[in-house]
C-alpha cells in the first residue's frame, strides 16, 4: 500500500478545484494520477509542487478529451450557411 500525501486544506483545495472540470466519469483517475505525480516529488510537497503536478496532469487530460475544433468550425460554418 502507498503513503499517503499530507496535503493542507488550501492545498486539498486547489486539487479539488483542478479537478472540477474533468469529467465526473475520469475524475477519480485525475485524482489518483496528481497522487502519482505528488509522490514523484523528491522535495517536500508545498503549491510548487502541487501546482506542477496539476499542469502534468491536466495536459494528459486535455489531450484526451479535446474536441476537434476544426470539425466544430466546420459544423458552424454549415449552420450559419
Amino acid at each position: 500500500m502507498s503513503t499517503p500525501i499530507a496535503l493542507t486544506d488550501q492545498e486539498m483545495d486547489t486539487v479539488l478545484q483542478a479537478a472540477a472540470p474533468v469529467d465526473r466519469a475520469q475524475r477519480a483517475a485525475f485524482l489518483r494520477d496528481i497522487a502519482a505525480e505528488l509522490a514523484k516529488c523528491p522535495e517536500q510537497i508545498g503549491p510548487g509542487s502541487i501546482y506542477r503536478a496539476i499542469r502534468e496532469v491536466q495536459r494528459r487530460y486535455r489531450r484526451r478529451t479535446a474536441p476537434d475544433r476544426r470539425r466544430n468550425r466546420q459544423a458552424a460554418l454549415i449552420v450559419d450557411c
